[in-house]
């Protein structure tokens, strides 16, 4: 399970070596001898040589940052990455030992933390709607846990008296620690860091979320939009074995707090991904995010954008 102290051990470096064998013992001939894969990326001169920068993508199927994180590796121009991925794909220990040494940065939701002390408290899976009512309970939506508000309180009561209080604390302790280990990547290793605004995976492009519009205003770092398209028709299903066809990444224009961004800029310093500034600036931070995300939407083929039927 993604604890503090299990954030606290993450150490990332600028030559991760398990991106190196990812690259060289399985992408390079999975694509280049088991199958066919075409990976393009349309306006690569628009990417910041010489700085680290935040890449947005939006996110179409489990793996479609490999093939930009292989193309960009052999590319030779470029730092490597760092990814911020869900805590929950950690539940296995060889596997979260892998995403380690990849370099990745896992980042927790409430959910996750709610489900998992759940089931480490029950020793079993939490039902749907309980766990609807659970979250609204310690959200404070008491109001919308409805007839399953008195389950809600038995499994609060029986996971600790404060437990709501105990999830919001470990929530956000969690997310300062994944705050330092992005500023980290980013100001201190030099790396590229990917994150999908999304949040989940989606074919066509969904709402963005802001915790890339705040990590940008607080480090004033770049986003590059990249919008990725056809990955879902080479990932098709959870394995990590793409099928052959071409994969197209188009790279918008770098967005930065001295230009596009400019009107959103919030020059006092303040706390990063903290439920107070979320609340304090949910204007700059929704600001920068919709730009982003027509930044993306306006360069993906017609079947991913917002509001179109997929073909």
């Amino acid at each position: 399970m993604i604890d503090i102290e299990y954030l606290k051990k993450i150490r990332l470096v600028p030559q991760p070596i398990g991106q190196k064998i990812v690259a060289y013992f399985l992408l390079l001939p999975n694509y280049n001898i088991f199958q066919k894969v075409d990976i393009q990326i349309e306006n690569a001169e628009r990417i910041p040589r010489g700085e680290s920068v935040i890449f947005a993508m939006n996110h179409t199927d489990r793996f479609n940052y490999w093939p930009f994180q292989y193309k960009l590796l052999r590319m030779r121009e470029f730092p490597f990455t760092t990814v911020w991925v869900k805590a929950k794909y950690y539940k296995n220990v060889f596997l979260a030992k892998g995403l380690d040494l990849c370099n990745l940065i896992p980042v927790p939701s409430m959910g996750y933390l709610i489900e998992e002390y759940y089931r480490k408290t029950f020793n079993r899976k939490m039902d749907k709607s309980l766990y609807h009512a659970v979250r609204d309970m310690i959200e404070g939506r008491l109001a919308e846990a409805g007839p399953h508000e008195r389950a809600a309180v038995e499994a609060l009561q029986a996971m600790g008296g404060q437990f709501a209080e105990f999830i919001r604390g470990q929530y956000e302790g969690m997310m300062e620690k994944v705050a330092e280990l992005s500023r980290a990547a980013l100001c201190e290793q030099k790396l590229n860091l990917i994150i999908f605004p999304e949040g989940t995976r989606s074919v066509k492009l969904a709402e963005g979320r802001t915790g890339i519009a705040q990590l940008a205003l607080h480090t004033e770092k770049r986003i590059v939009p990249v919008a990725c398209n056809n990955s879902e028709q080479v990932y098709t299903g959870s394995l990590p074995f793409a099928k052959s066809g071409r994969i197209t990444y188009r790279i918008g224009e770098p967005l930065s707090v001295n230009d596009q961004l400019k009107a959103f800029r919030i020059r006092e310093p303040f706390r990063l991904l903290s439920r107070e500034s979320q609340q304090r600036y949910r204007e700059q931070f929704e600001g920068v995010t919709q730009i982003v995300m027509a930044s993306i939407e306006g360069m993906l083929d017609e079947k991913y954008r917002r509001g179109c039927s997929a073909t």
